[in-house]
């Protein structure tokens, strides 16, 4: 479980990236962030797992303070909490496995990692990893080689060889186009009810949030400003959370199915 306590951000230029932010996210959910840019969503994200350090108030997964931890139980804590995001972070000039091998360097000693001597079991659990996410055929080829797509899903294999039991998704779609994102997103949802994982991804377009999550949380200039199932997230709701009507660009509509 997350929740978070009261969290605000602030940037050194005064900026609000978040304010006062009260949530609690159950195991195995699947939840859409969205709202305009700007409107704190990846700062949301990138708090979760201490990319970015709030300014005021708590975050806790599973019971521990993720906040306040340090040195190895914060090691452990964020070994539990994969990230993808929307450039994919991949090391272009080295392998697919060599890649997705790289979500285990929180559970070995940094010379070990750094000369590349994972054990077998490491390797069996990234051959598994691209099997579930179809790109094993791809464990020797360079990153580079690949499309945006691929990319993006020897990220989640990434993710998934690192165990994680949360995965944040920072708009992991959004360079992409309408055919390879069915694909992407079709990859997310199926681990979330495969395999549990809790899931939180911002997304840009709407129909994306419809089609895949099952809880929708709106921001808007650093606040939640919905918060509630799919269902309930009519176009007023997205009207509100927007500030706005939301416009064409923001639906991806009949291109997803």
């Amino acid at each position: 479980m997350i929740e978070l306590r009261h969290v605000s951000k602030s940037y050194p230029n005064g900026v609000k990236g978040l304010h006062n932010i009260n949530l609690t996210i159950h195991p195995g959910e699947f939840i859409a962030v969205v709202g305009l840019s700007g409107a704190g969503k990846s700062t949301l994200l990138r708090s979760i797992n201490r990319l970015h350090e709030i300014t005021d108030g708590e975050i806790l997964i599973d019971g521990a303070s993720i906040t306040k931890a340090s040195g190895k139980e914060l090691r452990t804590i964020r070994r539990g909490i994969g990230m993808i995001f929307q450039s994919f972070n991949l090391v272009k000039r080295t392998t697919v496995l060599r890649n997705v091998l790289a979500g285990r360097v929180g559970y070995h000693s940094t010379m070990r990692t750094l000369f590349g001597l994972f054990p077998d079991h490491d390797k069996e659990l990234a051959f598994r990893a691209l099997e579930r996410v179809n790109i094993v055929e791809k464990a020797y080829t360079r990153s580079d080689e690949l499309s945006g797509g691929q990319q993006q899903r020897v990220a989640i294999a990434r993710v998934l060889a690192q165990e994680a039991k949360i995965i944040l998704a920072d708009e992991p779609v959004a360079s992409l186009d309408p055919l390879t994102t069915k694909q992407v997103m079709d990859d997310l949802k199926r681990i979330n009810q495969d395999l549990g994982i809790t899931t939180l991804v911002n997304l840009h377009f709407i129909d994306l949030a419809r089609q895949y999550a099952t809880r929708i949380i709106g921001l808007r200039a650093g606040e939640i400003v919905f918060d509630g199932p799919v269902e309930e997230a009519t176009d007023d709701v997205f009207n509100h959370i927007y500030g706005r009507p939301i416009q064409q660009e923001e639906l991806l509509g009949d291109l997803v199915g």
